[in-house]
């Protein structure tokens, strides 16, 4: 992400990996346009004169947004502010056809694809490896509990500290919403409540009111509703894996992904713990 200053004011010019789909560019765009309107806080979404929304510079591709001071991501956000900000995400209901429901949210890694990576990591003595390695049997333990999503609608999917930041300015702010699909806000929201719950009963049921004052439309009624944080942060891990092992791996790529699998493996989400939010949710 590059700050680009020009004549008509500050903007965020994210160079992409890949060029993507222009048809889910658009996609996306439409929704974001949909939530802003909403009133929401969230970066504008620019457009070239000719209405495009990816554009090729020297061959890279890029998007443009409003520029947003924001601060660096903080999971220990108010939960009051996080549970309204998310019911009103919630309440700009999509059913358009974008992104329809991906594996990355709801498919497990599998008991064998677990094997298989620990295996290697292990052989090439990966620094992570024993401590993921303890972490075998709970990962394929709650990859049983996952259900298909029980309610659709368009979802940023991807609602992380990274992206759910407090401004310079005060309030928060949502960005990056190029992965926003179909999805099921009672799973969304079971992932927010790991995330900015911080394993603290009443941080979690401060959220999780605040969430359902606001009109929010996600309910958290079993195990099943964290199948979007327990697929998404199996499949974020299996990724850092795969990119420590591969063969043409800097030093750099290792390094962050390394930091990567740290980041899940020093707060992991085990049984006890999804057990012990729904208790306290339940109260």
């Amino acid at each position: 992400m590059w700050r680009l200053v020009t004549t008509s004011g500050a903007w965020a010019l994210k160079l992409l990996y890949e060029k993507g789909d222009p048809g889910d560019a658009h996609a996306d765009a439409v929704y974001q346009d949909a939530v802003r309107r909403a009133g929401l806080p969230m970066p504008a979404v620019r457009r070239t004169a000719g209405g495009e929304i990816l554009y090729a510079i020297d061959g890279l591709w890029v998007r443009l947004y409003e520029w947003v001071d924001v601060l660096d991501p903080d999971p220990a956000l108010d939960p009051a502010s996080v549970g309204a900000l998310v019911a009103a995400i919630h309440g700009v209901r999509s059913l358009s056809s974008l992104r329809p429901v991906h594996p990355w949210y709801v498919e497990p890694v599998g008991a064998d694809r677990w094997d298989e990576l620990l295996a290697s990591l292990a052989a090439h003595q990966a620094p992570f490896a024993s401590r993921l390695a303890e972490l075998r049997d709970e990962l394929v333990a709650l990859e049983r509990l996952l259900a298909p999503p029980r309610d659709l609608q368009v979802c940023h999917r991807d609602l992380w500290a990274d992206n759910v930041r407090a401004t310079t300015g005060g309030g928060l702010c949502v960005i990056d919403w190029e992965n926003g699909g179909l999805a099921d806000p009672n799973q969304e929201l079971g992932l927010v409540l790991f995330e900015f719950g911080l394993g603290d009963d009443e941080r979690a049921r401060v959220l999780y009111d605040a969430y359902l004052r606001a009109g929010g439309r996600g309910r958290i009624e079993s195990a099943a509703d964290f199948s979007m944080l327990i697929a998404q942060l199996g499949h974020i891990t299996e990724y850092a894996c795969v990119r420590w092992l591969a063969p043409g791996a800097t030093a750099a790529d290792r390094a962050c992904a390394a930091d990567r699998v740290a980041e899940f493996t020093s707060r992991p989400h085990t049984m006890e713990t999804l057990e012990r939010l729904l208790d306290a949710l339940s109260v």
